[in-house]
């Protein structure tokens, strides 16, 4: 397939680090970047994640392709715009949550050209410094809804995403945003909530800093994690994540309980239910 002309909206980590594999894979012929930040914007120019930074309108009324890579409440806002502004260009989101975002522009004329999809991948860090090189090699992209969508404008989005080293997974909206709860969203919750935990029964920053050991960094480096974009995706998928959050709450309990009643032999079956983890993920 020959070259694009692609906007990137929004340059931190997730579209910057997309940029760095369009650019690398020679999927773009020319990469234009939006961002509402002028300090973002002027350091996704300093980096050479895009060639330009151009205004919203300009953008897409320049480019073929048009990736949103914004907080998902932002994306409620300016999907429906930019559809009201194309012909046949190609628009795709790259947010944790689907299914409010394709309801509002479900009966929209130019619903087809749009492409719902979650690549599965992010740190802890934010803006354009925190992109990485390829990100996005040999991770999980969820397609949602393609059936909706135009059939070149899915041919594309696939061929990029397999071009950049994903592999696909097509899923219902619902169902993505149900499994997305269990595996990302609740993740990020428990390591907001043992951070709040530690710095609370914790006074000694010192302490914290000199005594932690991998395992905690890895439990709680979520917890980094800008709340601009993680309060949105918690309130768009309250229902599932509240469902996730409930049922971890009660297995918090059994812990708590066993640990009162000082039973060895229930903390050891605890532990063992857990580990069955292993035959999923090594």
């Amino acid at each position: 397939m020959e070259r694009k002309k692609i906007a990137i909206v929004g340059t931190g980590l997730i579209g910057g680090s997309l940029a760095i594999q369009l650019h690398e894979k020679k999927l773009s012929s020319r990469l234009i970047g939006v961002d509402a930040s002028e300090e973002n914007a002027n350091k996704a120019l300093e980096l050479e994640l895009v060639d330009e930074i151009l205004p919203l309108d300009e953008a897409v009324s320049q480019a073929d392709v048009i990736v949103l890579s914004v907080p998902v409440d932002v994306m409620m806002t300016v999907l429906p715009g930019i559809l009201d502004n194309i012909e046949k260009q190609i628009v795709l989101d790259l947010g944790s949550t689907k299914s409010q975002l394709i309801e509002i522009i479900k009966s929209h004329p130019r619903r087809g050209r749009y492409v719902a999809t979650h690549p599965m991948w992010g740190t802890e860090y934010s803006g354009p410094q925190a992109a990485v090189r390829g990100a996005y090699e040999n991770k999980a992209v969820i397609i949602c809804n393609q059936e909706e969508s135009d059939a070149d404008a899915v041919e594309w989005v696939k061929y990029m995403y397999k071009k950049i080293g994903m592999h696909l997974l097509e899923m219902e909206a619902a169902a993505h945003d149900l499994h997305a709860a269990y595996v990302s969203h609740i993740s990020h919750i428990t390591s907001f909530a043992l951070a709040n935990t530690v710095l609370e029964k914790e006074k000694e920053d010192s302490a914290i800093f000199e005594m932690a050991s991998a395992g905690f960094e890895s439990t709680v480096r979520l917890a980094k994690s800008n709340p601009a974009m993680w309060v949105p995706i918690f309130m768009q998928n309250r229902t599932n994540v509240l469902d996730v959050l409930n049922e971890h709450i009660e297995q918090l309990k059994r812990f708590r309980n066993s640990l009162s009643k000082g039973d060895e032999e229930e903390l050891k079956q605890l532990i063992g239910e857990a580990n069955k983890i292993k035959r999923i993920i090594k």
